[in-house]
């Protein structure tokens, strides 16, 4: 398929939520008791008088960065790190995110924007802005994925996810694949990211060399199909390889960018090698040379080149035409791997584009 340009929008919603930690809603975590949210903390935070200035992004950060703990891990591959906190009855969520080129630059990417609602879907109140020292934000190299931030006179340390060392067992790939990277997921999930050159597309393969933290249910339809029962994520078991294959992720969490929207904006942009990304991508849609850097940014516009090769399923049922496609296809590997290859419709992906430039 011709993969679409990557909307601009922020990125999916808090994965970690500032304002219930802050007020002691949460028990410290042991190997024997996880983590109760309770609701009465999350009430009380609700109803106290904040005097934070949800139209000024300074006074924002200041709210957030004031929140953090001494050091956060960044978790997710493409380097957010996903907030969300409570004013004035209304709940927010954005992120703190550095990526390769802001690094570069010794400056940080930092956006917020109202909590999404299936009933209101488009961006409201949103911001956006880079940074640096000129801000009175300070971002200085530790070592490699190791940054230390100062600002608001304090500093926090952010390290982010080190996968170098990630690999797809051998038996994992077919002979005309190629590994462009691992991917951590907001939903928690680990993906490899794998370019097949015969039938020109894309997969993200589940990495379950760990432990795959979710309940995977098989489709009574589709005997090859299973979904998470907490992400919603569709995987089908491969006929040529003993994987699962992302094949579908919940529209629904696409259009309202919760953490289940798919790893399409998770791309393993620390572990890239070379020009492995941009050869890929162009292999696939030779229309995109001179249009993209290696790591698959636009070079006249922001956003991304979108890789998205799954699904958006309304109903479990939906996915049932992949399983169709691959068992009448399975001995014929180049048409194989195009069943799950399936073109998302463009208004299932969330707000559309503001005039801030908020980007996934």
């Amino acid at each position: 398929m011709k993969v679409a340009k990557l909307r601009i929008a922020l990125g999916a919603l808090a994965m970690l939520s500032v304002a219930l930690s802050a007020s002691g809603a949460t028990h410290a975590q042991t190997p024997e008791r996880t983590r109760v949210e309770i609701n009465e903390a999350y009430l009380k935070e609700l109803l106290r008088e904040t005097k934070v200035d949800t139209t000024d992004t300074m006074s924002v950060f200041s709210h957030v960065f004031m929140a953090l703990p001494e050091r956060v891990d960044v978790l997710p591959t493409e380097n957010y790190f996903y907030f969300r906190f409570l004013a004035q009855g209304v709940a927010w969520a954005g992120s703190i995110r550095l990526g390769p080129a802001e690094r570069a630059k010794q400056t940080l990417e930092f956006g917020f924007y109202k909590d999404l609602a299936d009933w209101a879907d488009e961006l409201s109140g949103a911001r956006r802005e880079i940074l640096g020292a000129a801000q009175g934000v300070s971002i200085v190299e530790e070592t490699p994925l190791r940054y230390r931030v100062t600002a608001v006179g304090r500093t926090v340390v952010f390290v982010l996810n080190d996968l170098s060392n990630v690999q797809p067992p051998p038996q994992t790939l077919l002979a005309t694949e190629r590994f462009l990277g691992p991917i951590f997921d907001e939903s928690g999930l680990r993906f490899f990211l794998v370019y097949n050159r015969a039938a020109k597309v894309f997969h993200y393969v589940l990495d379950e060399t760990v432990p795959v933290p979710d309940e995977l249910v098989d489709l009574k339809e589709a005997p090859r199909i299973a979904i998470g029962r907490r992400t919603g994520f569709a995987f089908y078991r491969d006929h040529l390889r003993e994987r699962r294959i992302l094949v579908g992720v919940n529209e629904i969490n696409s259009r309202l960018n919760t953490w289940f929207d798919g790893p399409f904006d998770q791309l393993p942009e620390n572990f890239i090698k070379g020009e492995d990304l941009r050869e890929a991508i162009l292999d696939a849609d030779p229309t995109a040379k001179g249009e993209i850097d290696r790591l698959g940014n636009y070079l006249k516009e922001v956003g991304r080149y979108l890789i998205h090769p799954y699904m958006l399923y309304r109903k479990p049922t939906d996915l049932v035409r992949i399983h169709t496609c691959a068992t009448q296809r399975q001995k014929r590997p180049d048409q194989y791997a195009k069943c799950f290859e399936i073109e998302p419709d463009p208004s299932t992906f969330g707000p559309p584009p503001t005039a801030k430039g908020l980007k996934k």
